[in-house]
């Protein structure tokens, strides 16, 4: 069985993602992979992705890995980054195109016309580079890595849960965001820690050393609450 499984559905550097995690955790192993049934055995599983949603759901379910990634979400300690955190709620705008539906929110752009910092220079879309992260209570991924702590991020939209205690972490860009959500064994964030240097390693450490206390059932929102 393998340690720490790095979904492969053909979307962003995964080998950085898993490099990251063999640094922090030499002693695991860790393995990147489309196959469905090795993402069902391992102990740990990481979701990353980049790119468009549209074409990071299109691949993930040409290669037949929607269940497995739904019962690694329900059932082991689960990491999504990126892509891979907006693929856990219900829609988003970008193609307008359903989620997994394992989060209730949707997900949405930057918009333009608050594109602006607090001396009224505008920002570019994506966000892409540094910026503070404002963790929103105690959790153990958070351990270690000091309140405002700089992260790595590369994006256009951002999730917008519609439970608020699904926040883990907020940061602010022309519009304070949601850029990382928690429940259960699911923790998932818009950054990139394994880009992150000393703050993302922290967190990826966390990660694999993390044993949740709480493994009940991560409910899919119902396909009539989802559209």
């Amino acid at each position: 069985m393998t340690d720490v499984a790095v979904v492969d559905y053909g979307m962003g550097n995964l080998r950085s993602v898993a490099k990251a995690i063999e640094h922090v955790a030499p002693h695991l192993e860790v393995a990147v992979t489309s196959d469905p049934e090795a993402v069902k055995r391992a102990a740990r599983v990481v979701f990353p992705g980049q790119g468009a949603m549209p074409d990071c759901m299109r691949e993930m379910d040409a290669r037949g890995l929607r269940d497995a990634v739904l019962a690694a979400a329900r059932g082991k300690p689960f990491l999504g980054i990126c892509i891979g955190l907006q693929m856990l709620f219900e829609r988003s705008e970008e193609g307008d195109v359903a989620g997994l539906a394992l989060l209730p929110g949707r997900v949405r752009r930057f918009p333009a016309d608050k594109m602006a910092d607090a001396q009224g220079i505008r920002l570019k879309v994506p966000h892409m580079g540094w910026n503070e992260v404002r963790q929103a209570g105690v959790h153990p991924l958070w351990d270690g890595i000091a309140q405002g702590s700089r992260f790595y991020f590369v994006h256009s939209y951002f999730p917008e849960p519609s439970n608020r205690e699904l926040v883990a972490g907020s940061s602010v860009y022309g519009v304070p965001f949601t850029c990382a959500c928690a429940r259960d064994n699911i923790f998932a964030v818009q950054f990139h820690p394994e880009k992150s240097h000393t703050a993302g390693l922290r967190l990826l450490a966390n990660f694999v050393a993390w044993q949740p206390a709480v493994r009940r059932p991560a409910r899919t929102v119902p396909a009539s609450s989802a559209g």
